[in-house]
């Protein structure tokens, strides 16, 4: 991100509405006021060298998160008002990830936090019908995600603590595409129903940095002798699906945000 961008926030009126993207390598954050995308490093600094909060998808230190969060936010944040808050969660995280990141927030003063899983974020950001099922395969730095949705409900998800951080000459591009289409073999041959494999002929919806890399799309097509498809700006597909959320939350009369 351009040093002009950070200096632009002091020029904006404060935001009434959040929405974040935690994750292990980059934080993305939409604000209302400035209806764009902040996307940082996932670090803190509470020594002499910065550290990684986020590992795997697992917030290992909540403190530094919650840090972090001030610093890149507090000072935006309306002094009389509170942010309405929408937060995207891996899929798997559960509700010990849930919580651990409602703790996180509160550093925000949030008004109320909303979660999305991470995989509906992207199908909403990429503008993708919900209603028939849809295959969403997240390719992030540090985690690797494989969600079936069906009217845009999450019906099984897989996932691997492998990204494109990863890959180095001893580990290459293969290793991810292996894993991804071992994990939708399993869920195809766990399916009682038609709806893995409808999925997977509709063609999967590929999100994360991983997918604008032709070496890891081109094999994956291959290998799962189905299309696949990155999305607009895959690397932030989740945060702006969950700002859509956002903004249809924060119409509602019920969010009375300031």
């Amino acid at each position: 991100m351009r040093p002009d961008r950070h200096r632009a926030w002091s020029r904006v009126r404060p935001y009434a509405a959040l929405a974040l993207d935690l994750g292990s390598a980059r934080t993305r954050v939409w604000a209302s006021g400035r209806r764009l995308i902040l996307d940082v490093p996932t670090v803190t600094f509470p020594g002499p060298g910065a550290t990684y909060p986020i590992q795997r998808g697992t917030i290992v230190d909540t403190p530094g998160t919650a840090r972090m969060l001030d610093r890149l936010l507090g000072h935006r944040l309306p002094r009389l008002g509170r942010p309405l808050l929408i937060l995207t969660t891996p899929v798997l995280g559960g509700v010990a990830y849930r919580a651990q990141a409602r703790t996180v927030v509160e550093v925000l003063r949030p008004r109320s936090v909303l979660t999305v899983p991470t995989a509906r974020a992207v199908a909403i950001g990429a503008g993708a019908d919900p209603t028939p099922p849809l295959l969403v395969v997240d390719l992030g730095a540090h985690l690797t995600e494989v969600t079936l949705l069906a009217d845009g409900a999450v019906t099984d998800a897989r996932q691997t603590a492998l990204g494109t951080s990863d890959l180095d000459h001893r580990t290459p591009p293969s290793r991810i595409t292996d894993a991804v289409v071992a994990m939708v073999t399993a869920m195809l041959e766990q399916d009682h129903t038609s709806a893995t494999f409808e999925a997977l002929r509709r063609g999967a919806l590929l999100a994360g940095g991983g997918a604008l890399r032709p070496d890891i799309t081109y094999r994956l097509a291959d290998r799962l002798r189905a299309p696949v498809q990155p999305v607009p700006a895959p690397h932030t597909a989740a945060v702006r699906g969950a700002a859509k959320l956002l903004r249809a939350a924060w119409a509602h009369p019920s969010a009375d945000c300031p």
